[in-house]
């Protein structure tokens, strides 16, 4: 076996069980062969959960590149590791400097992209995406990602159908696209068929996204008890999920006045 990929193993596992400084020291072992940039990218993970995002970041600036695909990497940890720490405009600067170098490279136009929706640059958001989907027309999670979010705005809703119908299309059991095909049919107004996407999307992820869409179908269809129990079971499992504590509140405190 690979000695490097023992030791990234053995970081990850001592990183799950929170043993960090364990973890960091095998992660530090890992020789510059093809496991190097992702035991670093891991590195720079450990060090920001123990609340040192600038040395996680200073890490990954000193390390230098061999070649465009390793500079795609160190630039995606990055901005993870800013999107995990709500520091929004700053991963989008960190994606946006990236693609200034290497403008056609799908996954930094994908991750700019949903870097965008985080400060509400839609604009930046659907430029990305559609150039992305002219250079990879097959890329399902583009045109599902600007379908959902036309549909979340209630806007060109015909259109986003398309873009959902052809990513599922290319990714017919992915249970993200079938929770955009879910949510655009909501839009449109076809709660029965909505329904159906959703609840096949839940069974495959109970992801708390799918959960709060689903919730709120089977609260407006008057199922109030199950969209409860939905939103309770995924809850305990994420707590501090935004998305579904909007959700949740959203219909809760409309269904009781009084705890507003």
């Amino acid at each position: 076996k690979d000695p490097d990929a023992v030791r990234l193993y053995l970081g990850q596992v001592n990183e799950e069980r929170k043993r960090f400084e364990e973890a960091l020291k095998w992660y530090g072992s890992v020789g510059a062969g093809e496991q190097y940039i992702n035991a670093q990218a891991r590195y720079a993970g450990v060090l920001s959960k123990q609340g040192r995002l600038a040395d996680a970041r200073k890490h990954l600036h000193q390390i230098s590149p061999q070649n465009n695909q390793q500079h795609v990497q160190l630039t995606q940890a990055e901005a993870q590791l800013l999107r995990e720490a709500m520091a929004y405009q700053e991963a989008f600067d960190v994606l946006g400097r990236a693609l200034d170098k290497l403008p056609d490279y799908p996954e930094l136009l994908y991750d700019y992209a949903m870097a965008a929706e985080k400060i509400n640059r839609f604009d930046v958001l659907e430029s990305n995406l559609r150039k992305l989907i002219r250079i990879r027309p097959d890329h399902a999670h583009a045109h599902n990602a600007l379908g959902y979010t036309l549909a979340d705005r209630n806007e060109r809703l015909g259109e986003a159908r398309e873009l959902v119908e052809t990513a599922l299309k290319l990714a017919p059991e992915d249970p993200f696209i079938m929770d955009s095909m879910g949510w655009v049919l909501y839009r449109l107004g076809q709660i029965k068929a909505a329904l159906s996407y959703l609840q096949r999307a839940y069974a495959l992820r109970p992801d708390p996204e799918i959960a709060a869409h689903l919730g709120e179908l089977l609260w407006v269809g008057g199922q109030r008890d199950e969209a409860q129990k939905v939103w309770s079971d995924v809850l305990k499992e994420h707590p501090k999920n935004e998305v579904l504590q909007n959700t949740v509140n959203r219909f809760l405190r409309a269904s009781h006045p009084a705890a507003r």
